[in-house]
């Protein structure tokens, strides 16, 4: 490719970055502004021009998608051979081939998970074993591993850097970590910090090995650099020994993981230890409109306002690129029942607007949060993923969905009436578990018809930008993309916490439960946890390309007392009297909008207000008693199971047991009483209105 072609759609300050191919270079990228393009088009720039040999350059981050996304760009720019991987992995990779050559024996074996071997060290400490305890002392270990913090070491650096475990001080927190590390080394095992306390061991021990990584590595460029933990720092040191060329690209703003052992201070410090390094700040945001930018910066600005020099912590204040949107929204409601059905309705809107579900996010402080969403979804007939680990073509389901589409490849068959690869695709996939419908439940069940749904939307890609594929070109994308590791979306709305949306980005985002106590968090006490707090609502901002609503609520549960307050975090930055009575500075979310959405559900029998989500989908506290007809639910399971069996469905996809009961209780004869109803979305009442009404009023006539 011709050097003119990867520098020519570059912007000025992107084309500086991928200009830079020596020496110590440091790039401050705020969010959206295209940080991954640069660095890329760098590597490609460096080695279409012979400053960079492919095969001696290594850049690092630290997801495997981020990995995967650096090494399809490269491949895109006609570059292969870069190793582009996470910290761990590069580490693995050497203590794997150095490991024997130094000790003459194998790497010990990597334990997938420490919870069991910790919860061995708590009962010899004699320190509960309760499962939430055992994951918090999972993680301070880590925090210290990472830190280089040693067992003997913790109870003093614990104190002066505010870390507490609840219900366990320091230590015996401490006693833990070493009892931990003993039966560790007694049993042969490594944990995923002992991956890199090994590479970094083998390199300083072992002046042959050190060299022998320098020889195979001479460049360096490390993502997300505000990231970094002290051990993640010490590697990479060590990599380089006395040369300095490296490229580090980072947000301080964007630094959400200093509970993990992140430090800011390696990326903010970078010209003190490389004085004659370049430092490019990249301020120009094609993800976001103006609205949204406006928004994010607001959030840091009241910050950065009390800072001699706010572009030290904050990094750039950033410019938006992209033409004007609709205005951001601020919504109070007076309960998070009553915040979840809002947000429910407003992505039905979105929805029927023609954003995709794909393209919209639900986010929020704590996981905690997720349960009335995922409810308030459900109810609403919305498609939706919680989204959790990556490591999507590791589980056992897409395994098993690759090898059934390729055995229809190798075989040539595919379903006769499929109209093309996309409907072949999901008619495979049906012998694996895959159905129109998501199961009702949570659990496992529900991950599994997520992931089958992910290759199925893949898919659905593939035939959208080639028509004419076949499924052998489905097999090739799917296999492209689970050698880059690049996870395909399902079409469903993504529900999710602040830190798992790092570096993820959607048309519209919800930022939710926006309310002192939760963001920021109440043991969040000290001002660098309180300004990480802030930086987490300023990650969630920016992950919205258009449209952004952010909401809070003044009790948790409906008819509790409203006391709660809007984050402190949003001072400046709502608009005052919008935000008091609930409204927005978009007309659209008008005060009587924001009245209904606050109004909590009820008992039909007793009128209490409904707090479990059981009752809720009911629409009667537990207590009252039930005026289920049940001839008509016998009448109503009879006819869902014909409508089952005529769509190949699940009989919960067409009504839950719960909604039926509640038709069967309530008996609707008109529509609008019908969709009143919980359980009893739009879609469902579009589908199968008419034929459950016609039940009911026949039931009605025949008891007459």
């Amino acid at each position: 490719m011709a050097v003119p072609d990867v520098l020519s759609d570059l912007d000025p300050e992107q084309r500086e970055v991928a200009a830079a191919v020596s020496g110590p270079v440091c790039v401050i990228a705020g969010a959206g502004t295209g940080k991954t393009r640069a660095i890329t088009h760098r590597i490609a720039y460096g080695v279409h021009v012979g400053a960079f040999d492919p095969r001696r350059v290594l850049a690092v981050t630290f997801t495997t998608r981020a990995a995967g996304e650096m090494r399809g760009r490269l491949r895109s720019l006609g570059v292969d051979g870069v190793q582009a991987r996470t910290f761990h992995s590069a580490a693995l990779r050497q203590a794997r081939y150095f490991w024997p050559q130094v000790t003459g024996g194998d790497l010990p074996e990597i334990m997938e998970s420490k919870l069991n071997l910790v919860g061995t060290a708590a009962s010899r400490c004699r320190v509960g074993t309760d499962r939430a305890v055992l994951r918090d002392l999972a993680s301070e270990i880590e925090w210290a591993k990472v830190s280089n913090v040693l067992a003997e070491q913790y109870s003093s650096v614990a104190e002066t850097s505010h870390r507490e475990v609840a219900g366990v001080d320091a230590p015996t927190v401490a006693r833990v970590y070493a009892a931990y590390e003993d039966l560790k080394f007694d049993r042969g095992l490594m944990d995923m910090e002992d991956i890199l306390l090994a590479a970094v061991g083998l390199l300083e021990a072992n002046p042959g090995v050190a060299e022998a990584v320098r020889a195979q590595y001479h460049h360096f460029v490390v993502d997300e650099y505000q990231d970094v933990s002290p051990l993640q720092q010490r590697l990479l040191e060590l990599w380089l020994g006395e040369r300095d060329d490296v490229c580090v690209v980072g947000d301080p703003a964007q630094t959400i993981y200093s509970f993990a052992g992140a430090r800011p201070d390696y990326l903010l410090g970078f010209t003190e230890r490389y004085p004659s390094a370049t430092t490019i700040r990249l301020f120009r945001d094609y993800r976001s409109t103006p609205q949204v930018v406006s928004v994010a910066n607001g959030v840091l600005r009241s910050a950065s306002e009390q800072r001699e020099n706010p572009e030290q912590r904050t990094g750039v204040v950033l410019q938006a690129q992209r033409p004007a949107g609709p205005e951001a929204v601020f919504v109070e409601h007076a309960d998070e029942v009553a915040e979840a059905e809002w947000v429910a309705a407003e992505i039905a809107r979105l929805r029927a607007s023609g954003v995709p579900a794909r393209e919209i996010a639900i986010l929020f402080r704590v996981n905690a949060q997720s349960e009335n969403y995922e409810q308030a979804l459900a109810n609403a007939d919305i498609p939706y993923a919680v989204r959790g680990a990556e490591r999507f073509f590791e589980r056992a389901e897409v395994r098993q969905a690759a090898m059934l589409l390729r055995g229809a490849v190798r075989a040539g068959e595919s379903p006769g009436d499929a109209p093309d690869a996309a409907a072949a695709t999901a008619a495979i996939l049906t012998s694996a578990g895959w159905s129109e419908r998501p199961p009702s439940s949570g659990g496992a069940a529900r991950e599994r018809w997520e992931s089958l749904a992910a290759v199925v939307a893949l898919a659905e890609d593939v035939v959208a930008a080639q028509p004419d594929a076949g499924l052998a070109d489905v097999v090739a994308e799917l296999d492209a993309r689970a050698a880059s590791q690049h996870a395909p979306v399902a079409d469903g709305v993504t529900v999710a916490s602040l830190h798992a949306a790092k570096g993820l980005e959607w048309d519209a985002v919800f930022v939710v439960g926006v309310h002192e106590g939760t963001l920021p968090l109440n043991y969040a006490e000290t001002a660098e946890q309180i300004e990480e707090e802030r930086r987490l609502l300023y990650v969630g901002v920016t992950r919205a390309r258009e449209h952004l609503s952010i909401s809070w609520s003044l009790a948790r549960q409906p008819g509790g007392r409203g006391t709660r307050q809007a984050s402190r975090f949003l001072d400046g930055v709502r608009p005052g009297a919008a935000a008091r009575t609930g409204s927005s500075s978009r007309e659209r979310v008008s005060r009587p909008a924001a009245k209904r959405a606050r109004s909590p559900a009820r008992c039909r029998g007793c009128a209490a207000p409904l707090v479990d989500a059981a009752a809720r989908k009911l629409g009667r506290c537990g207590d009252c008693p039930s005026t289920l007809d049940e001839a008509l639910y016998e009448r109503l399971r009879e006819w869902r199971l014909e409508r089952s069996r005529e769509q190949k469905v699940p009989a919960y996809v067409v009504f839950t047991d719960a909604t039926l009961m509640v038709i069967a209780e309530t008996k609707p004869t008109e529509e609008r009483a019908l969709a009143e109803l919980p359980g009893v979305g739009r879609a469902k009442l579009d589908r199968y209105g008419a034929e459950v009404l016609a039940l009911c009023r026949e039931h009605a006539v025949s008891n007459n």
